[in-house]
C-alpha cells in the first residue's frame, strides 16, 4: 500500500473498521453540501440554509462484502474567503464529490475549477464523483441530467443527480464512492503482498528483471 495514502488498514485485532477513508465534499456556496452530508450521516433535512465556516466533518461506517469501511466526509465552505482552508485538505483526501445545483448554472460552470484546483493539490489517485443536487426542484432546473451525464463523461468520472430533501440516490452517492476507494485500496493491498512475495524469494532482495541474451 502506497506511503503516501491517509487510508489505513487496521491489524487484525481491531474489530472496529478495516478501512479508514476521507471523503471531501467541495462545491460552490449554497448547493447543498451540507444538507447532503446531513441526510446521509443522520437522516435528516433542513429548509434553513446555514453556510459552512471552513470545514466540518461526519463519521459513517458501512460494511462491504467482508470489510467495514469508516468514512471521514469533511464537509467545505464554498465561499471564496475559506478557499485557502479548504485547499489545505486536497492533499490528503482519497475521494472528493464535486457537487453543483441544478437550479444554478453558475454552480455547474464551477465544477471544472474545483476539479483543477484538486488536481493541483491532491494526489493522483483520487477518487472523483460528480453530484447534481436539487433535483426536487424540477420548475427552477436549468441543468438538465444530460447536461450533468456529458460533463462527466468529458471528465471520465462518475455521476449521480440527488435530492437531499427527498433522500434521493444520496445513500447511494457514498456508496458508490466508498465502494470505488475499497477496490482501490484492495488493490495496492494485493499489490504490496506480491511485491513482498516477490522480495522473499530472493532473500530480501528485490528481484532484478532477467536478462535476455538472445
Amino acid at each position: 500500500m502506497s506511503s503516501t495514502s491517509v487510508l489505513h488498514q487496521l491489524s487484525s485485532i481491531s474489530s472496529d473498521y478495516d478501512y479508514l477513508f476521507k471523503i471531501l465534499i467541495l462545491g460552490n456556496s449554497g448547493v447543498g453540501k451540507s444538507s447532503i452530508l446531513l441526510r446521509y450521516a443522520d437522516d435528516c433535512f433542513s429548509e434553513t440554509f446555514i453556510a459552512t465556516v471552513g470545514v466540518d466533518f461526519k463519521i459513517r461506517t458501512v460494511a462491504l462484502g467482508e470489510k467495514r469501511l469508516k468514512l471521514q466526509m469533511w464537509d467545505t465552505a464554498g465561499q471564496e474567503r475559506f478557499r485557502t482552508i479548504v485547499s489545505a485538505f486536497y492533499r490528503n483526501v482519497d475521494g472528493v464529490v464535486i457537487v453543483y445545483d441544478v437550479t444554478d448554472a453558475e454552480s455547474f460552470h464551477a465544477v471544472e475549477r474545483w476539479l483543477t484546483e484538486v488536481d493541483r493539490y491532491g494526489r493522483d489517485n483520487v477518487c472523483k464523483l460528480l453530484v447534481g443536487n436539487k433535483a426536487d426542484l424540477k420548475s427552477k432546473r436549468v441543468i438538465t441530467y444530460e447536461t450533468g451525464k456529458a460533463l462527466a463523461d468529458k471528465l471520465n468520472i462518475p455521476f449521480l443527480e440527488t435530492s437531499a430533501k427527498q433522500n434521493m440516490n444520496v445513500e447511494q452517492c457514498f456508496l458508490s464512492m466508498a465502494a470505488e476507494l475499497k477496490n482501490n485500496a484492495d488493490k495496492d493491498t494485493l499489490a504490496s503482498i506480491q511485491d513482498k512475495a516477490r522480495t522473499r524469494l530472493r532473500g530480501g532482495k528485490p528481484i532484478e528483471p532477467e536478462k535476455c541474451w538472445c
